[in-house]
């Protein structure tokens, strides 16, 4: 059965929802018991993506609250709290609880809490006289959030940034591997299962990999671990494997322009847990759910954006066809004489109209929903030449530069100083030999955009200490990339090591290339040294290759530290459709970033290393 994380994590929801009683077939528990919700903000945008208000009621769920908000008492109805294992959240429910706020207190951590933090809470209702009102205390393993089927981010904010942080020392890189460690954890327990791990060698990848080997490692120690329900025969049985990769795997990704549909959603109209505002036609600001519930969104998702214009239009046609067909068949008979049998003809038309009016007028309201976004996007894609950066960068990752006056060309006209910085960020990236008068024209250009080119400093350098780092002899390189990454964060020599064959074949990224392998498990000089981690084998053999950990695989786990997007989403998801015999890829990031955001995060590195070349100081040069 394919792993469906969506799902797994929704039962998990109602399950708790139900005070951790069983559910029957309907989805309800056996019992209804009225309740109050409380969660706290990162738990209410976990929950957010998965359940509706009516799904709360539905469970039960009268009230829902914040956690930090000021709440009256209500006395004989048990609470549901829902929240991160934090001093604050602890602090608050002693405090509710002394206040004897609810009947009865059902605590749901967001991941296991530590012991200290459990103590404290035992000690503070304890000290309250409020210790017999706290009923049960779970550990949920629901720290991450899930957007689509396939889909999940743990919602860690600025990850590259702090882990590429020259200032950030041992201990403070070691805390954000073990927040990122404690996530996936969560979505392998939600998921009940062990994967092999597979990730490159070095950088924030191997960290996470080998830290997240020992603690599967640690867990299934215990006797009543997470993964035993199925014991372990069916646990082993066709083990899914989890790629780990650092986001300067392909660092290009993170700045692309795509015309894709949900990747221009996200990036242009800032998707966020599933929602966006966009202005509607008769002024003011529309809000909107995309998911799969939204099957114009589940089917056209992946197509460019001309395509989908032309869908929206065929299914309006549809539409109008369908309700022209409608009116025909309830219009009677134009005058013809009357009889009975026609009554009875007329009678079933008309309850088929009726019964197809509800399906009709949610078609209408699709429809209607996609062309208003359809139309904001036309608008910002027209202003910003979206259509043309999307197909430079292409190109130029394809063949590895451009003309000279094309990329100033590009520079100097349309879009606005993000989409220009982005352009000139991947032009770096993807040259395979830096024409230093180049760069200068191109800095040039971006200074007379006013555009701050803190940046494109940043990869610059990086560019340049990888170029030198090549071409220093094998046998000091060790020491120079010791240096280089203690000086300027992780995984450098990573930075520019997909592009020559980046987009090689029918624009397939590099990270969806090295997946394939990954799953294939045949011979592949791309992928030959990659670490391989089996939590469940003797620990001797970790770290490397044996024929079992080889594959073919018929389900991964993608994660991209450090932030990823809907175009590497949608290139996985692609290339399973393509595959026979089906695979299954569920793809996951510390934080879904849009490029602009990826940018900023670029930039305040580029200001931590004293290479900010902002308007003010640059105007001189």
């Amino acid at each position: 059965m394919a792993l469906n994380l969506r799902q797994k994590q929704t039962e998990c929801v109602i399950r708790m929802l139900n005070l951790n009683q069983p559910v029957n077939s309907a989805g309800t528990a056996n019992e209804e018991v009225y309740k109050i919700l409380i969660y706290d903000k990162f738990c209410q945008n976990i929950l957010s993506p998965l359940i509706r208000v009516k799904d709360l009621r539905k469970h039960g769920v009268t009230l829902y609250f914040l956690i930090d908000k000021d709440r009256k008492p209500v006395h004989d109805v048990p609470a549901v709290y829902f929240i991160q294992p934090t001093q604050s959240n602890i602090q608050r429910v002693i405090a509710d609880a002394s206040r004897s706020l609810y009947d009865s207190f059902h605590l749901n951590f967001s991941s296991s809490i530590p012991r200290p933090l459990l103590e404290d809470l035992a000690s503070g209702t304890l000290n309250s006289d409020s210790i017999d009102k706290i009923s049960k205390v779970h550990d949920q393993y629901l720290e991450f959030v899930t957007l689509e089927d396939n889909l999940f981010s743990l919602a860690q904010e600025f990850c590259y940034e702090q882990l590429n942080d020259p200032s950030a020392g041992d201990r403070e890189i070691e805390e954000i591997i073990e927040k990122i460690v404690s996530g996936l954890f969560c979505v392998l327990a939600t998921l009940a299962v062990v994967p092999i791990i597979r990730c490159p060698h070095g950088g924030p990848a191997e960290m996470v990999a080998s830290a997240l080997d020992q603690k599967l490692r640690d867990h299934l120690l215990s006797k009543n671990n997470l993964f035993s329900e199925g014991g372990n025969f069916v646990g082993s049985f066709q083990r899914p494997i989890l790629c780990i990769f650092d986001r300067n795997f392909e660092l290009s990704v993170g700045l692309q322009h795509d015309f894709r549909y949900r990747p221009l959603v996200h990036d242009v109209l800032g998707l966020k847990l599933n929602r966006l505002s966009v202005p509607g036609e008769k002024g003011g600001m529309k809000s909107y759910e995309l998911d799969s519930s939204d099957p114009f969104w589940a089917t056209n998702g992946s197509l460019e954006f001309p395509e989908v214009a032309v869908e929206i239009e065929t299914q309006l046609n549809k539409y109008k066809k369908d309700v022209d067909e409608v009116n025909r068949r309830t219009g009677g008979t134009g005058g013809a004489e009357f009889d009975g049998t026609d009554l009875i003809g007329n009678t079933k038309h008309l309850m088929n109209a009726v019964n197809s009016l509800p399906e009709l007028t949610e078609r209408k309201q699709v429809i209607d929903k996609h062309t208003n976004i359809a139309t904001v996007l036309l608008g910002e894609i027209k202003e910003r030449s979206l259509d043309s950066y999307a197909k430079k960068e292409n190109d130029m990752l394809v063949r590895g530069g451009i003309d000279r006056n094309e990329l100033l060309g590009v520079l100097k006209g349309k879009g606005n100083k993000t989409d220009k910085l982005r352009f000139a960020i991947i032009y770096l990236i993807s040259s395979e030999n830096i024409n230093p008068s180049e760069v200068e024209a191109v800095e040039a250009a971006l200074r007379e955009s006013e555009v701050d080119t803190s940046a494109f400093q940043y990869v610059k350098k990086i560019k340049s200490l990888n170029v030198s780092l090549a071409s220093a002899n094998s046998a000091s390189r060790g020491n120079i990339v010791d240096w280089a990454e203690k000086l300027y964060g992780q995984s450098i020599s990573a930075v520019t090591a997909g592009v020559k064959n980046l987009l090689a074949s029918d624009r397939q990224l590099a990270l969806t290339r090295t997946v394939e392998a990954l799953m294939e498990g045949k011979p592949n000089p791309e992928i030959d040294s990659y670490l391989v981690f089996d939590p469940r084998a003797p620990k001797s053999s970790s770290g490397t290759s044996s024929s079992h950990l080889k594959g073919p695989f018929k389900e991964a786990i993608v994660f991209m530290i450090g932030g990823g997007n809907y175009m590497e989403y949608g290139s996985l998801q692609e290339l399973v459709q393509h595959q026979q015999p089906v695979k299954h890829v569920i793809y996951g990031t510390t934080e879904i970033l849009t490029g602009s955001e990826f940018v900023k995060q670029l930039a305040s590195l580029g200001q931590k290393m004293g290479l900010s070349n902002n308007i003010a100081t640059s105007s001189t040069h």
